[in-house]
């Protein structure tokens, strides 16, 4: 991960709304939600949403799809992983750590 997006990712992540926005997404997994009900969930004006979830998409964190008449986000679990890799990389003085890789595949029972 390149070191601008990784401050891109941690400035966006670095506000409370855009935090809860982000870990609502990452359990709802790879279907994500429509952005009536995370403005619902929240409790905030589709407006404020809407300011929140631009960035979030724009430091790749997230990712919008249409279907029909609605916008579903979700997480971008890649770039989360490459920026927990990023955020790791020199950690145990040097020594390669078992990380963790989060795989959403809701086929799995």
């Amino acid at each position: 991960m390149e070191m601008n997006l990784a401050i891109r990712a941690l400035g966006a992540l670095a506000q409370e709304t855009r935090l809860t926005i982000f870990r609502l997404l990452v359990q709802a997994g790879e279907s994500g939600l429509p952005a009536g009900q995370l403005a619902k969930q929240l409790d905030i004006p589709n407006a404020t949403l809407s300011f929140h979830l631009k960035e979030l998409v724009h430091a790749e964190l997230v990712v919008a799809r249409h279907e029909g008449r609605f916008i579903y986000y979700s997480a971008d679990f890649a770039t989360m992983n490459s920026l927990l890799s990023f955020l790791t990389e020199n950690c145990c003085a040097g020594i390669p750590c078992n990380t963790v890789e989060i795989d959403c595949d809701e086929t799995r029972s």
